[in-house]
This record gives structure tokens, sequence and C-alpha cells, in this order.
């Protein structure tokens, strides 16, 4: 695996990255590559913390399903029921309700972000003030009747949840995820923070060389694409979900329990998890993610016992192939 890596970060020219693989509950491979800091010299190390984008969203739908099975959510109330509020939702002049559980299943018909929202520079933007970049548009569809994958789902989901235990999103993440899991290189990622392990951020210029990437401000969209983590840490994610007793059962069966969507289109996603099938037959469930600065993936082949990821510091580099990294694993 380590050579299929290093050439990945190579021919990419992406300054560092963390890869992990485990195989029936145990880590088998865990390292860190390259840099985490071009201008000092420092090498990444398996503490080293990288921006993992839209993988965050995998920790807002667990977290989401533990409030489900305590009783403090609950899937089928809209989104008013708990922000008041929250403008009514239209769709061509109709007045549509969304629920929460259209949010965590990108089934609600709310846009997806302009390429001016992804580049937003604003500071010290809360989840909920955040919301005021689309709470007010018309919705792009019925909600229920298709998926349309965009961050502001998860965004108002994360919302909700504060709103709901009167905590902040970073105390909910550690409360209810990364403490549980011992997940200790996980974390929203605050700019006006020191955050021990924080890796520097990258992006290619307009000639494709590799720059310091443009300073953001990610805590308004920690519930969608702005959490820290490492290859390890994500394993150990995937792990838990398959085999740790501190995930109820019914939590672990609804993870990956795809929405019935009212247009008879065949569903991609069960709560923020993409459904892949091989050649074979055997199911696959992953999520890959990019933001500015940084990317990841997480991938769980079940049939084979295996969890892959990888996490780089780039923005915008090619997915990392992490099928090729555990191609050995399975031919097994």
């Amino acid at each position: 695996m380590r050579k299929e890596a290093s050439m990945y970060l190579m021919i990419n020219n992406i300054p560092g990255g963390s890869f992990a693989i485990a195989k029936e509950g145990k880590i088998i491979y865990a390292e860190a590559l390259g840099l985490a800091s071009k201008d000092l010299e420092v090498p990444a190390n398996r503490k080293t913390k990288f921006r993992i984008g839209e993988v965050s969203e995998l920790f807002t739908s667990l977290m989401y399903q533990i409030m489900v099975e305590d009783g403090m959510l609950h899937p089928d109330s809209s989104v008013q029921h708990y922000l008041p509020g929250y403008p009514q939702s239209v769709f061509k002049d109709s007045r549509q309700k969304i629920t929460i559980s259209q949010l965590v299943n990108h089934s609600s018909g709310i846009r997806k972000s302009s390429d001016d929202e992804l580049n937003w520079a604003k500071l010290n933007t809360t989840i909920l003030t955040g919301l005021d970049l689309f709470k007010n548009d018309p919705l792009h569809g019925i909600p229920g009747w298709f998926e349309n994958q965009s961050a502001f789902n998860y965004n108002l989901l994360g919302a909700v949840m504060e709103k709901v235990t009167g905590k902040n999103y970073p105390d909910l993440l550690k409360n209810y995820i990364t403490d549980t899991l011992k997940l200790t290189n996980t974390t929203v990622d605050n700019p006006f923070r020191t955050i021990t392990g924080r890796t520097d951020f990258y992006d290619y210029s307009m000639v494709s060389q590799v720059i310091n990437a443009t300073f953001r401000d990610l805590r308004f969209r920690a519930p969608s694409e702005g959490l820290l983590s490492n290859a390890e840490d994500l394993v150990k994610l995937g792990n838990a979900i398959l085999y740790s007793d501190v995930i109820p059962e019914k939590i672990k069966m609804r993870l990956f329990e795809p929405v019935q969507l009212m247009g008879d289109f065949p569903p991609t996603m069960a709560n923020g998890w993409f459904l892949l099938r091989n050649n074979q037959g055997e199911l696959s469930y992953g999520r890959a993610g990019g933001v500015t600065g940084g990317g990841a993936v997480l991938l769980i082949i079940p049939d084979k016992k295996l969890v892959v990821a990888g996490t780089v510091n780039l923005t915008s580099s090619d997915e990392i192939p992490v099928f090729k990294l555990i191609a050995p694993f399975l031919r097994e």
C-alpha cells in the first residue's frame, strides 16, 4: 500500500497525506507520508490532522441516528418543528414540508452551494447564521422526490441539533462521537485556535503550482465539510460501525438503509454514505470529500471485512485511489 500511496502523492504533487487499512476490525496499516508543512519542512505523521470535506457528513449522520435512537429527534418532523423561525420552503409557488430525514438523506430539494458560496471568506459565522445563505431560496425539487447532494442539508441539520440539545456542534461531536470512539485526531477546524498537529493547507495556482491555500473559516460548515481528521481516525470510525458494541445494532442497520424516493429514482445514498456495488454484487459504502486545502475518502467493504481511508492536504486532488490501495486484500 505504501508504494501506491507514495505514487499517488507524487503524481499529483500533493505535499502530504495519511492512509490506513483495517481488516476484521484491526488496523493493519497506518502511515503518514510527505509534508505537513512545506515552508517549515515538517513531515506529516500519524497524528497530523487534515481537512476532510464532505466526509464530515458521516460524523453528523451518526450523531443524528444516535439522537433519533434517544428520542431527541424524530425523522418525520419538519425543520420548523425544531427551528420555528426557519422560513417555509417553496417549490414552484407551492409550500413544502422538509423533514430532518430528508436533510440527512439529501432529498430535501435544497439547492447546491454556488462557487462564490464555496469560496465565502466571511469570518466568525455560526451554523445558524450561515443558513441565511439559502434559507429564503426556492427549492430545486419537491422534498423526498430525488437526491440532490448539497452541503446546506447538513448545515441545516447541524443547526437543528444545536437547537435541540442547547450545545454547539463541536461539543456535540466530542460528546457523541470522538470521546466515545476515542478519535483523538478528529475535531472542528477552528482557524482562531491552536490545534496540535493540524497540517498546513495547499492549493493549485492557475499554472498548477502548489501554493498555500486561501484562508478559510469553515466552522459554519462543520456539519457538512468543516472537520479535521486523519486516515487512522476515519478507519476507526468505520471499524466502530462494523464491529463496536458502543454503537447499537439498530443504528448500524439504519446507517446504510437507503431512503425510498417518491420519484421512483433509485437511491444512491444513505445517511451521507454512497452505496456502491461491484460486478460480483458485493455492496460497499463510501464517501469522498474535498474542500479548500484538503480532501479525504472512507470506504467500508463489509463482505471483505475491510475499511480503508486516506486524507491529503491539497485542494482538488484527484480522488484518492482506495481500491488500488487495497487491491491485494480484495483478491484474498
